[in-house]
């Protein structure tokens, strides 16, 4: 969502500078200009009046720095990086405990899986309301401290021997209401971090960090797993927080909390961001293609093991490599998520990613003993590819037409509404596969999550190229990109489920 730069006008005869002109960011892929020109400079002080060599005329517009040396972008990317790669290692290092150490059942594992979603369905409206009183990164910081101690609880109680199944159920609930105020509070304050103008960027490499989690995440997990045992790997979670919260503590930007006299009542602020939700008619499809493609695609994710391995006949030892390769079009979709905004439309790419980009995806089904398993990795690597560029799209368009002090609000209702469906997917999945079977339980998943992007199409999105710059320019602040920020110097489930 680039910006014009506003023309300034040019004095006649202007005084000569005393002071080098502002710098400014730019778009990816352009160099910052150089403050020293090319060549030898010369001999000697130029004559007043003279800018500096190297200096352009005044009143030209400098391009913008890139995010590559956003120094604090930098920290929050790499941060998040490793912390997302730790996770990653804990998704498959939790169940395993659960069922290779403690022997726990088929039901007890399931309930082990709510228990981690659980918050998202509890607590994410409140959370928002609570996440806009505060400062977003010390709320950051003190989740990631706290799911450094909570995680890494695990791999102490295994190494005494005391460890349980009640403690990976509170593990579970403890670390989810953590990673609720985290993400809400991280996709907030992306925007305080950067310009506007630079969101769809910043949103595409946390992205692409993301989907890369996911493809080494496994691959990293399984052989800490095979090397200290499924409870001791879980310590590389532990240690990815410590790493996350040394990047955040080292960001320099300054942000100021709202002031404590516009605070309303808590639960005035929870239906003010609902409200703001279900207002917008473009957010409001938006948030119903995100939920509908989630309950739809969790159908199919839950049997996708099954599939693979009672259906396809792939050993169970290569069913993690197929999914990882798959993962991969993640990686490829924020990396050029940004280029695709340009190239199709800021607007346009949100229903255009879902309906044309994911349409592809509907050859997984079709996969079958021999050769044609590799349909399967090409069908989910494409929904992979087409969901990071519509997270991508719909996240920034939120952060960009969302006044500042509703985003913590904003973005904790989306998230209870869509990721709200996710465990319903996967009951309707175990249900209609005892029923209808594996395969065309499939067929309907991927279909049905296909076809979500009909609600974004039937919507004031399918007139628009770009996002109207007078819708910026009403949700920002006079002079400034962001009330009291100064503009400054996003998680999970990019690479399966939408609506980060």
């Amino acid at each position: 969502m680039q910006g014009d730069m506003p023309e300034i006008e040019q004095a006649p005869e202007p005084p000569p500078p005393e002071h080098s002109p502002t710098q400014h960011t730019s778009p990816l892929g352009t160099s910052p200009l150089g403050t020293s020109p090319l060549g030898t400079p010369p001999q000697g002080t130029p004559p007043q009046g003279t800018p500096p060599q190297g200096t352009p005329p005044q009143g030209t517009p400098q391009p913008r720095r890139t995010l590559w040396r956003h120094r604090n972008f930098l920290l929050l990317w790499s941060g998040q990086t490793v912390s997302e790669m730790g996770s990653a290692v804990t998704q498959l290092a939790l169940p395993l405990t659960a069922v290779v150490v403690l022997r726990a059942s088929t039901f007890q594992v399931g309930a082990l899986t709510a228990a981690t979603y659980a918050a998202f369905a509890l607590i994410a409206l409140p959370a928002g309301a609570i996440v806009d009183r505060l400062a977003k990164r010390r709320m950051m910081i003190w989740c990631d401290a706290a799911r450094m101690f909570i995680i890494g609880s695990v791999p102490l109680a295994a190494a005494l021997r005391v460890l349980t199944l009640g403690q990976l159920y509170a593990v579970a609930v403890t670390a989810g209401v953590c990673t609720v105020f985290f993400d809400v509070s991280y996709q907030s304050y992306l925007p305080v971090l950067i310009d506007t103008e630079d969101l769809v960027d910043g949103n595409g490499k946390l992205g692409a960090s993301q989907s890369f989690a996911q493809v080494v995440g496994p691959g990293l997990g399984g052989g800490l797993v095979g090397l200290f045992g499924a409870a001791r790997a879980m310590a590389a979670d532990a240690i990815s927080y410590a790493v996350s919260v040394a990047s955040l503590l080292a960001i320099r930007a300054r942000e100021q909390p709202p002031h404590p006299e516009s605070r309303q009542k808590l639960r005035k602020e929870v239906a003010e961001g609902l409200s703001f939700v279900l207002r917008d008619p473009i957010l409001r499809k938006i948030v119903a293609c995100t939920g509908t493609a989630n309950l739809f695609f969790t159908m199919g994710t839950a049997l996708q093991i099954i599939f693979l391995v009672r259906v396809l006949h792939v050993r169970p030892a290569d069913t993690g490599l197929l999914i990882a390769v798959a993962s991969l079009g993640g990686v490829v979709g924020g990396v050029f998520s940004g280029r695709l905004s340009r190239l199709i439309g800021s607007a346009r790419i949100i229903w255009f990613s879902s309906l044309v980009l994911m349409l592809p995806s509907l050859v997984a089904p079709l996969a079958a003993p021999g050769r044609r398993v590799a349909l399967f990795p090409i069908g989910l690597g494409v929904a992979a590819f087409g969901g990071v560029v519509y997270n991508v799209a719909q996240v920034s368009y939120r952060q960009a037409i969302c006044p500042p002090r509703l985003l913590g609000r904003m973005n904790a209702a989306v998230r209870w509404v869509v990721w709200g469906t996710i465990p319903v997917g996967g009951l309707l999945g175990g249900t209609f596969g005892a029923v209808l079977g594996v395969r065309t339980t499939l067929w309907i998943g991927y279909i049905g999550a296909w076809a979500a992007g009909w609600w974004v199409f039937f919507s004031p999105l399918r007139r628009m190229r770009d996002i109207p710059a007078g819708v910026l320019e009403v949700n920002r602040a006079p002079g400034g990109r962001v009330p009291g920020q100064g503009g400054g110097q996003l998680p999970d489930g990019a690479g399966t489920h939408l609506g980060d």
